[in-house]
């Protein structure tokens, strides 16, 4: 039995009653059959005459997208719910790259057919809502229990290289073992440089899931051993790696960007900037990773000496010093090191930004001073001031202005 939210119930009793038989399919069946919490649903629909017939009966439950139209798909909002409708199709390869398919719905074909050109067998299994019978025409269940990884049908599967990296990532999202078949395939596609087809979009899109996966050393093994990736000191590197996946923030962009600085730490500049290429062409990515590397020498500085807090206010213009005592930690195995540093950034209230400036443009200007290039001058020797505990409130941070201006 799989669970799914009740109020789908109303939809596939309609399409039930246009004798249209619903099979909930994929990610969603895996991810409840794991444990996993899912919203995105895909629901194939078999016994449809047309897109237009299936747009019309969605129609009256939300916002319908056929933007896949040519695909057999209409995207449907239903409150938090993500709901694809697709229709039963067959994809022929009729050249390179990711939209070299030649796409054949046909909505009488029977779901084992149907479910031929799904990638592993634990993404084609599928639940028809009527019967309540779960179907799994390629034993993905017996696999998912096993955990072993297994590609559906050898020459589908090679038709989109892209399969190669999926296949990586979900051994590391799931702890899943590949087969020893699928490791040969895998193989055998990179031996015909079949990966030079993707764009680096789609290749990032991967890497960001693996990176993002609850112990990505899994996966970089298998991109080892399949010699498309090579990290340096792999296995030091590997324990930084998983060590971070407990400390991760809320946002992404920084986990992936904290997780590309452990994977170059022991590279030059010049080759951490080879590397990232693989994952992401983002300037800003470069830039933020560079500079974490740039820093952290600065940062080991710190937690290993009694330093000035001028030294940490200036370390926090350059750098978000939370970020980099995330990377730290995960190199030095250890949350404990960073502690006392990370409780006097948080009292000098600059964990996660600069020092706020007391001192602004406005005030010199109530003191009777007209704006002038000299003013870019003043703002600096007063946050100088600042940093160097001078003053530390407002009103005392005018005071100081009034005495350098010389006013009384």
């Amino acid at each position: 039995m799989i669970d799914y939210p009740d109020e789908l119930n109303i939809i596939f009793d309609k399409l039930h009653k246009n004798n249209i038989r619903a099979i909930i399919v994929g990610g969603y069946v895996r991810d409840t059959l794991m444990g996993i919490d899912s919203k995105d649903i895909d629901v194939e629909l078999y016994g449809v005459t047309s897109i237009s017939q299936l747009e019309d009966i969605l129609r009256e439950f939300g916002d319908v997208n056929s933007v896949g139209k040519s695909f057999g798909v209409c995207m449907l909002k239903l409150k938090s719910l993500s709901i694809d409708f697709t229709l039963p199709r067959v994809d022929s390869k009729v050249a390179s790259g990711h939209r070299g398919f030649d796409v054949t719905i046909k909505s009488g074909m029977d779901f084992k057919t149907a479910a031929l050109r799904r990638d592993f067998t634990m993404n084609a299994l599928g639940y028809d809502v009527q019967k309540k019978e779960l179907l799994d025409p390629y034993s993905g269940l017996k696999d998912l229990k096993e955990k072993i990884l297994k590609e559906v049908d050898a020459t589908t599967f090679k038709e989109d290289p892209l399969r190669i990296l999926r296949a990586v990532q979900f051994c590391a999202r799931f702890d899943l073992e590949m087969s020893s078949a699928l490791f040969s395939l895998c193989q055998n596609m990179l031996e015909q440089d079949l990966l030079s087809e993707l764009s680096q979009e789609r290749i990032f899109a991967e890497y960001t899931k693996l990176l993002q996966s609850s112990k990505p050393s899994i996966g970089f093994k298998l991109l080892k051993e399949l010699n498309i990736l090579e990290v340096k000191d792999f296995n030091a590197t590997m324990l930084s790696l998983d060590y971070f996946t407990n400390m991760k923030t809320e946002d992404s962009k920084t986990n992936i960007v904290v997780m590309l600085t452990l994977l170059t730490h022991r590279l030059s500049n010049k080759e951490t900037l080879k590397f990232i290429s693989q994952f992401s062409a983002e300037k800003k990515t470069f830039t933020r990773v560079l500079s974490l590397k740039k820093n952290y020498a600065l940062l080991s500085h710190a937690i290993e000496n009694n330093i000035k807090d001028l030294t940490l206010y200036k370390l926090a213009q350059k750098i978000k010093i939370s970020e980099l005592l995330l990377v730290y930690s995960a190199i030095n195995l250890s949350k404990e090191a960073t502690n006392k540093l990370e409780q006097r950034a948080k009292k000098l209230n600059i964990l996660t930004a600069p020092l706020q400036p007391l001192i602004q443009g406005r005030d010199i200007i109530k003191l009777g001073i007209k704006a002038s290039s000299k003013f870019s001058k003043i703002l600096d020797e007063g946050y100088e001031a600042q940093m160097r505990a001078l003053f530390s409130s407002k009103e005392e941070a005018i005071l100081w202005l009034k005495n350098y201006l010389k006013i009384s």
